[in-house]
């Protein structure tokens, strides 16, 4: 067992969590230029790792499958990584030993988007999200409402409803920035 080593404040990942559609990747690139780190999309790089798409991932060996090789590789991030912005799938959340390693050892962010503002997404989001296809629009519904529940535990949350990436981006920078400065002056 790894002893656990607390990580200074400014050197936390910040994780972004959010239902899919919600715009993580786009806002953590941005969030991370802002802020000179590395950014770090988990389905892109599990992608790259499995050298397929999710969505074949899901059709050849299942979610379950997915979601084991997702947990370990957040889980590895957030526990040996530092100075990142990362972006976790809709569903990675859902996991509890997910969701613990991102509380213990990283700042993270909901981008929170209200369901009649995520509709009005849902025509471009259909195509490359497995869990979409085939489902009718109450289905997603309540796959929105259930994972709102999980996403509930977070360090700070940023409504996107009718804001651009950039305005959401400098949100989350400046509440970071300000965070630093209280907990951590004089670095």
């Amino acid at each position: 067992m790894k002893e656990h080593v607390e990580i200074p404040l400014r050197e936390k990942n910040i994780v972004l969590i959010g239902f899919m559609g919600v715009g993580k990747t786009t806002i953590g690139q941005l969030v991370a230029k802002k802020l000179y780190r590395d950014f770090i999309d988990v389905d892109q790089e599990i992608e790259k790792k499995q050298n397929m798409p999710i969505s074949l991932i899901f059709q050849k060996f299942g979610e379950d499958y997915f979601r084991k090789i997702e947990k370990e590789y957040i889980v590895d991030i957030c526990t040996n990584t530092r100075l990142k912005v990362v972006s976790l799938g809709g569903g990675a959340y859902l996991q509890e030993e997910v969701r613990n390693a991102c509380l213990s050892n990283c700042i993270v962010f909901l981008l929170d988007l209200s369901w009649d503002s995520w509709k009005d997404r849902m025509p471009l989001l259909v195509e490359n999200r497995p869990l979409l296809k085939e489902k009718s629009m109450e289905e997603i519904e309540k796959l929105f409402i259930k994972r709102q529940n999980a996403y509930s535990l977070h360090n700070s949350k940023v409504s996107t409803n009718n804001l651009d990436p950039e305005t959401v981006a400098d949100e989350i920078v400046n509440s970071v920035k300000l965070t630093w400065s209280i907990y951590e002056p004089n670095q």
